[in-house]
């Protein structure tokens, strides 16, 4: 076998041999699927798509499903090995927006909680809201 090089494509084999079919959403495991929701949809413009309460949700923002799945859920059960898993961590969705100081003064004003202050870098300004369950959002707003 010869070892792979930079200009060496990874699989030369058609995308639909692979089995996968395409990008099906994003998981968050939240503690209360209809308080994610009622997050989700009053304060961050996605719509509810279905809903199997109290264990899971399905949310939408344009092509985004984002995934809400209570304890009762398959997809949070108890993994057999690793660790346990449960709400939070650095991974998250990252929204466009186009006027974050607005929309970040809009949320302030209901309550929200906030995991940083607003950054800015060269390719924009962005900040991370947390939903009830301590699921990062990111809020991005694209330089120009």
């Amino acid at each position: 076998m010869t070892p792979m090089s930079s200009t060496q494509p990874v699989s030369t084999a058609p995308a639909t041999s692979s089995g996968i079919s395409g990008f099906h959403g994003v998981r968050y495991l939240v503690t209360d699927v209809q308080r994610a929701i009622a997050f989700y949809t009053t304060y961050l413009g996605f719509t509810l798509e279905h809903q199997h309460l109290p264990e899971f949700a399905t949310v939408g923002l344009g092509p985004l499903k984002l995934h809400l799945s209570g304890p009762g859920a398959s997809g949070s059960r108890p993994l057999p090995r690793g660790p346990r898993q449960e709400p939070g961590g650095s991974n998250r969705i990252t929204l466009r927006v186009g006027d974050l100081p607005a929309l970040i003064a809009r949320l302030q004003d209901v309550g929200l909680q906030f995991r940083n202050d607003l950054e800015v870098g060269p390719g924009g300004k962005q900040i991370q809201v947390l939903d009830p369950d301590g699921n990062p959002i990111e809020l991005f707003e694209p330089a120009g």
